[in-house]
């Protein structure tokens, strides 16, 4: 990454400096008679000749258009079993003058793991987009063929309450949008599958089929509508390894849903049918949001039947209830407060109620504190569960701190803390180094407690011209019968060989998982947890990258435009600060598309880059599909980022889960 140069004092003025220092006389008649001001311009010939953007290669003729190629070497240990991939990973994008723009994303390796064998150790998977595909009426067309995730319309990503996933397939799927009416058309087609693979994204293909069928429009001034039909067979469980593989079980389900978006008010219907193997189930639930001067309110109704499915993975189910919000921001105050009232309609599962607070106040503009509190309690659960948090955020010389207590009691029989520290630290542009430290006594399940230790540092920059270092660290200690000691590391080591050639080499290692006592969530009440095995890896991969065009017509740029590039970090936001802390998980193989044309994919530390984007506002957005449950991105459409000439513009994209 180029460092920009910074020059504290106009080129004229340094001259009319040295030509006062050097000529004293002058000076002295000119305070006598003044003279008329004129501007004294360099001349270009005396100015000295900036760096090229990119090497002296480039190529500028023709479409921008760019290919990478990467050979990868793995060695992992997992547990008491030992593997190795070996692979190549190739992608690229290409303009066209006609028929919008193109992505590859393809890979193929070896490996010797037992999961593969039965297919002759060989895995992969590739991906091809068209996007942006223009024809007459105002329609516009993107198209996908590969490994791809069914498509949903935007009444279904944009649930306040209830998470609906999409299902991973090897097929195609396609999406055309009428600007003009607000029509909107989905559907996709192929055999289920799950993505697999360590360093290198494969797919394991499944029995069974998945097909989609949806479409989004607008019936009325402020109202649109929806329905998706989405057909799977199998579903996803986890294995004696605790590790995610398809079941028998076939689901049919459907969705129908409507909103109306007024000046303050809007609200949602929403009805989904599922039937399978599982047995016939059907759900409704309605949200609906206001906005009166400073207040937003939202609130709903929902009942889930028990076994409603929508696809291959698992959602809310067997409950009925309402729930309430209210949020308040002002100045220097900011506050929300809610309530859920709960009940299993098969008396199998929790009934009761889940609340829940949060306030902050900003004391100056260097200094903000504030607190969140969380309650859910059972029928017949004598003290039912609590946790609380306690925080301040202080801007100083060193950069930004901020000091967390964490309480947990559950059944009055539990009791968890934790005290932490987050440094982010002020450092130099293009790099970024932040610090956790973390001490507290953790209860689990009635267990003695577990007193526990760590350190965590997260970071990353150009420690020369050609070589670069981002990665993070975890040193644990822990006493107790829950205990963790060791350390977890994944690092990276990035050496630009060439122009267009790199080496990179990456440490990974992992002791283990810890649950947070201190998460309570309303619809789930027997959290689920893994606890993964010792995980070790090592990965060398060789880079080729190359790109091509002419300069006008960069990522998004007007003829003749200047370029920076975009770099950014999608991570697990754990205290929903929005500001990415060393002890917080990085989010691996996401997609994160820029202008809705572009894409690529996370690494294993969650970093993303456009290296050569046009100068100027942009939208980067991405794609949840691959996220943790209950994880989601809120950031809809996307997040703006403004590109400054030979600058990088730096993301953290953090994904949240509802309190």
């Amino acid at each position: 990454m180029r460092r920009s140069t910074t020059y504290p004092l106009p080129l004229a003025v340094v001259a009319a400096l040295v030509l006062n220092a050097t000529s004293p006389p002058a000076f002295a008649a000119a305070s006598v008679h003044a003279a008329p001001y004129r501007d004294r311009i360099i001349s270009r010939e005396d100015l000295q000749v900036l760096p090229p953007d990119e090497d002296e290669e480039y190529d500028d003729e023709g479409l921008p258009r760019s290919v990478r190629a990467e050979l990868n070497l793995s060695h992992s240990e997992r547990g008491e079993g030992t593997f190795t991939e070996q692979g190549l990973s190739v992608g690229g994008f290409w303009e066209t003058p006609s028929l919008g723009s193109f992505s590859l994303d393809a890979t193929l390796f070896r490996s010797n793991r037992d999961r593969f064998r039965g297919d002759g150790g060989l895995g992969g998977a590739i991906t091809l987009w068209q996007r942006d595909l223009n024809l007459d009426g105002g329609w516009l067309g993107s198209n996908g063929l590969g490994v791809l995730n069914t498509p949903l319309t935007p009444l279904q990503y944009n649930q306040y309450r209830f998470f609906m996933p999409t299902v991973a397939l090897a097929g195609a799927a396609t999406e055309w949008r009428n600007e003009g009416s607000g029509l909107l058309l989905q559907a996709s087609l192929g055999r289920a599958g799950i993505y697999n693979g360590t360093r290198m994204v494969g797919f394991d293909i499944a029995d069974g089929d998945v097909a989609s069928l949806g479409a989004q429009w607008s019936w009325a001034p402020q109202w649109k509508g929806s329905a998706m039909f989405l057909g799977t067979q199998g579903r996803i469980v986890p294995d004696a390894l605790e590790e995610a593989v398809f079941a028998v079980g076939d689901t049919r389900a459907m969705y129908a849903g409507t909103s109306w978006d007024g000046a303050r008010d809007a609200m949602q219907f929403n009805l989904l049918s599922s039937n399978g193997d599982r047995g016939h189930a059907s759900g409704a639930w309605v949200d609906a949001s206001s906005r009166r001067g400073r207040y937003t309110h939202n609130y709903g109704v929902f009942r889930l039947d028990p076994g409603l499915s929508w696809g291959a993975l698992p959602i809310n189910n067997d409950a009925e209830g309402g729930y309430y919000r209210v949020g308040y921001q002002y100045a220097r105050w900011s506050w929300n407060g809610g309530v859920d009232t709960i009940r299993s309609i098969s008396g199998d599962g929790f009934d009761g109620v889940y609340a829940t607070a949060f306030g902050r106040y900003q004391a100056s503009s260097t200094l903000g504190y504030g607190a969140s509190f969380n309650t859910r309690h059972a029928s017949g659960d004598d003290g039912g569960s609590y946790s609380t948090q306690w925080f301040a955020d202080k801007r100083n010389a060193w950069g930004q701190t901020r000091v967390q207590l964490d309480l947990a009691t559950a059944g009055n029989h539990a009791d968890s803390w934790q005290v932490s520290v987050d440094q982010s630290f002020a450092v130099k542009q293009a790099r970024r180094l932040s610090a956790s430290l973390s001490h507290g006594s953790l209860v689990y399940d009635g267990e003695a407690a577990t007193r526990s230790t760590s350190l965590t540092l997260y970071g990353g920059g150009d420690l020369t011209n050609t070589l670069s270092l981002d990665g993070s660290a975890r040193w644990t200690e822990g006493d107790g019968p829950s205990a963790q000691r060791g350390s977890d590391f994944n690092i990276g080591l990035n050496w630009r060989l060439q122009p267009h050639w790199a080496l990179s080499a990456m440490v990974y290692q992992s002791e283990g998982s810890q649950r947070s006592p201190f998460v309570l969530d309303p619809l789930v009440t027997g959290t689920p947890f893994i606890s993964l095995p010792r995980d070790r890896s090592l990965f060398l991969t060789l880079r080729y990258d190359r790109q091509a065009g002419r300069q006008q017509g960069v990522l998004g740029g007007a003829p003749g435009g200047a370029v920076g590039s975009i770099s950014g970090s999608l991570f697990l936001d754990e205290n929903d600060d929005g500001q990415r802390a060393a002890s917080e998980q990085p989010a691996a193989n996401i997609t994160v598309i820029l202008d809705g044309r572009y894409s690529v994919r996370t690494d294993s530390l969650g970093n993303f880059s456009f290296p050569r984007v046009a100068a100027g506002p942009h939208l980067v957005t991405a794609v949840p599909d691959n996220l943790p449950l209950p994880w989601f991105i809120d950031e809809a459409p996307g997040q703006a980022v403004q590109v400054n000439v030979r600058q990088d513009a730096h993301l953290q994209i953090g994904a949240r889960r509802r309190r």
